[in-house]
């Protein structure tokens, strides 16, 4: 079963991030990156990938001709995907210890971050089907 676990903050949080000292974040990304490892071991992990922030994104729409029409994000946003995990596990418990695991990352002093990720799975029918 393939489950995409999606990694979303606030702008506030993306600021506060950048205040972290270099230790907080080494601690972050090192449990990160070892849980990334374990899964690419184990064979669940089919993909995963940070985002910028989010101050340069775009939001693309087609015209009824086809042309792009671009616009900033959207100022009443609250919340921008960060990041995602595609996982390949065989049953949705194991995607929701992967996500518990994720949220708990160390934050500024080592205290579990606690940020919300969301599961999802994949549909079943996709247009490559």
């Amino acid at each position: 079963m393939k489950y995409i676990l999606l990694m979303s903050g606030t702008k506030a949080g993306v600021d506060g991030y950048r205040a972290w000292s270099k230790k907080d974040i080494d601690a972050h990304m090192s449990v990160l990156i070892s849980l990334n490892r374990e899964l690419t071991e184990s064979g669940e992990l089919v993909g995963t990938q940070g985002l910028a922030a989010p101050h340069d994104a775009k939001v693309v729409r087609g015209l009824n001709d086809g042309a792009p029409i671009t616009d900033g994000i959207f100022p009443e946003a609250k919340e921008f995907l960060l990041g995602y995990w595609i996982v390949d596990v065989a049953r949705p418990e194991r995607a929701y210890e992967i996500a518990g695991r994720i949220s708990a990352a160390p934050g500024p002093g080592g205290v579990p971050t606690n940020m919300p990720i969301e599961v999802r799975e994949f549909a079943m029918h996709s247009p490559q089907s």
